[in-house]
């Protein structure tokens, strides 16, 4: 595609590169071909087209087979290396088998026997810009994606992180089935992606199921498809998901909670590489990458009868262990750095992210979450700094110390107190630090709310009286 800025051309207009060796072929395009809303540019050999395909780029070129100087099969592979993106027609007197394999095989979308007739350049040159309209859609949308998803980055320098990017340096490039642990929220996904994207298969599609969200009666047909009519509302064939990630990587996450009926199937796909569509008779090949993930332990669920034992050999060709967020504590400011700077782009490169006081709490933190407990406290803290660094008031509220409270002070006994005046000042103390949240405080004070009320309308009655 012409990438000029400014360029209003309608999504159905193209531009074009025409080369024949024939005059009247010549005026003819250079006259229809704007008339059918195109833009035509005109060469009379192969070496003039090639130096036209150097000068500018094309969304399609239309050239003779046989030309002085240089063949349209010739051109054709010239274009190619100079712009992939531009779609080729051959003009042949010659129509053959052999013609359209040859133009084929060298990367022509389609080829027309001479005389054409317009309507039939007309039609082939719409299908054309239907084509590249389509291409151009899955490029933005592959392009909005990895904006959602972010640049898969494994973050943190710490020896645990070191030895799970060795290990996915090591096994990315083969074709072995890889099983991921860990517990919940260290980044499973991101590592499954990790290796799909250092692969072969890095071009193809990385497809991720999380099998624990699927609904029991419906997981065949999403990881498989189904026939029209092969169930109760299956209204329309359906594409199953392994389908979908033929040639590329599929991620089976929580692989623990599938069914023992699907744990049966996914081991004869792992086996043969075949599937059948629910309802289908017939079974077909699919080409695609497995890894799976879990944060259960699998021999056990082997000893219970939960998950059987031929799968979990199956699926662990390969290990990798992520380690938990509090394993490797070292790594918490470099995460919270690039997630602060994934919440807020516009962050310069110099910017202070953190306070030490800010960076002291995070580190202190256990994180039963993992990582992703540590995205959410960074995306709460960014939306309360206006302005970075982030400090501990930029921290939710479970993250209390160092920060400043405007209720009562800390209770200092400097002479003996009843033990109700003890009590008021623990029940003032735990709703100043929850911001007056009563059901929180009453659970910070191991009571019920209901106590916690009946004890402040004492307190109330006792300053009455």
């Amino acid at each position: 595609m012409d990438s000029a800025k400014g360029d209003t051309r309608p999504p159905s207009r193209l531009k074009i590169l025409f080369a024949d060796d024939e005059l009247s072929l010549q005026e003819l395009m250079s006259i229809e071909l704007p008339r059918m809303g195109h833009e035509v540019t005109v060469c009379p050999d192969g070496p003039t087209a090639v130096a036209a395909l150097e000068r500018n780029s094309y969304d399609c070129i239309i050239v003779d087979l046989d030309m002085p100087g240089m063949s349209g099969i010739q051109v054709i592979g010239k274009c190619k290396e100079l712009s992939p993106d531009t779609d080729a027609v051959v003009l042949t007197g010659k129509a053959s088998f052999e013609t359209a394999r040859d133009a084929l095989r060298f990367g022509a979308f389609d080829y027309l026997t001479k005389p054409c007739k317009l309507v039939d350049l007309k039609g082939l040159l719409l299908r054309v810009a239907v084509k590249r309209e389509w291409v151009n859609k899955c490029k933005a949308l592959k392009h909005q994606l990895e904006r959602v998803q972010g640049k898969t980055e494994l973050v943190g320098d710490s020896p645990s992180m070191a030895k799970v990017k060795k290990l996915i340096e090591k096994v990315a490039p083969t074709s072995s089935t890889v099983l991921i642990l860990g517990e919940t929220g260290t980044g499973k996904e991101l590592v499954a992606r990790a290796v799909h994207q250092h692969s072969l298969r890095r071009e193809a599609p990385f497809v991720a199921i999380n099998c624990g969200a699927l609904p029991e009666a419906l997981i065949e047909s999403e990881l498989f498809g189904h026939r029209k009519g092969a169930f109760t509302g299956a209204d329309e064939h359906r594409t199953g998901l392994f389908e979908v990630a033929h040639g590329g990587t599929i991620f089976l996450d929580e692989i623990g909670e599938l069914p023992k009926s699907m744990q049966a199937k996914l081991l004869r796909v792992l086996e043969s590489g075949e599937i059948r569509r629910v309802g289908d008779n017939t079974a077909f090949v699919v080409d695609v990458r497995v890894i799976c993930a879990t944060h259960r332990q699998l021999p056990d669920m082997v000893e219970t009868g939960d998950f059987r034992e031929d799968l979990m050999y199956r699926i662990n060709t390969f290990e990798i262990h992520i380690p938990a967020l509090r394993e490797r504590i070292d790594d918490v400011p470099e995460i919270a750095g690039h997630l602060f700077r994934r919440f807020r782009p516009t962050l310069k490169s110099g910017d202070e992210l953190f306070t030490p006081d800010a960076i002291d709490l995070l580190q202190k933190h256990s994180w039963p979450g993992n990582v992703r407990e540590l995205a959410n406290v960074i995306e709460h803290a960014t939306i309360l700094c206006d302005q970075p660094p982030i400090s501990p008031e930029h921290l939710p509220q479970r993250f209390g110390a160092g920060r400043k409270s405007s209720g009562p002070p800390k209770l200092k006994i400097v002479s003996p107190i009843s033990l109700r005046e003890l009590e008021n000042h623990a029940i003032l103390e735990a709703l100043d630090r929850h911001q007056g949240n009563k059901p929180a405080a009453a659970d910070e004070l191991g009571i019920s709310l209901k106590t916690l009320y009946n004890k402040l309308s004492q307190t109330q009655l006792d300053k009455a009286g």
